[in-house]
């Protein structure tokens, strides 16, 4: 079994109709987040789906996209409400 690695994900999407559009696909693969920044833990295979879904949903010229991996071992700080990331069990995309 490949291993997740946490990653944080944020866009800026200037179209409300593509903005919606990312919003849903990135709950596919969020663990957590808030507006257009989210937790994710994904294997090399469910970072490039998610690279592919996100780039049919942008405009390349308008909008933008990063993933950003956070090393293992690394302490990730919450502060406010946050709640600490975590790889949840499972994952079901249906």
């Amino acid at each position: 079994m490949v291993a997740r690695s946490l990653y944080i994900a944020a866009y800026d999407i200037r179209d409300p109709r593509r903005l919606r559009k990312a919003l849903y696909v990135l709950k596919d693969f969020a663990c957590g987040g808030q507006k257009s920044v989210f937790e994710c833990y994904l294997d090399p295979g469910e970072r490039k789906e998610l690279l592919n879904r996100i780039e049919q949903v942008m405009d390349l010229d308008e909008d933008r996209f990063l993933v950003v991996p956070i090393p293992s071992g690394k302490t990730v700080h919450v502060m406010g409400t946050a709640v600490m990331p975590a790889d949840p069990n499972f994952f079901y995309v249906g």
